[in-house]
C-alpha cells in the first residue's frame, strides 16, 4: 500500500478544500405567479415552465370547492 511522500501542509489543505464551502441558493421569480423558484425548474406553486403549464395544480379555491362538494355528497348519502 502506498504512502504519501510528504505531509500535506495546512495551507495546501485549505487551498484544496476552499471549494467545499456552501454557496448561496440562486433563485429567480416565476414569470406567471412571481414567486421565488430555482432556475430551470417547474414552478411548484403554479406548474409553469418555459411558457407552458406543465403541471396541473389545484388552486386553494378549487380544493375548497372539492372539499365542500365531498361534504355535501356525504351528507346526502347518510
Amino acid at each position: 500500500m502506498g504512502l504519501p511522500a510528504k505531509r500535506r501542509t495546512n495551507q495546501s489543505k485549505r487551498e484544496r478544500a476552499s471549494h467545499f464551502a456552501l454557496k448561496p441558493l440562486t433563485l429567480t421569480s416565476c414569470p406567471k405567479c412571481k414567486k421565488r423558484i430555482k432556475p430551470h425548474h417547474v414552478c411548484p406553486y403554479c406548474g409553469y415552465y418555459r411558457g407552458h403549464d406543465v403541471l396541473k395544480l389545484d388552486t386553494k379555491a378549487e380544493r375548497k370547492r372539492a372539499k365542500e362538494k365531498k361534504r355535501e355528497d356525504k351528507a346526502k348519502n347518510q
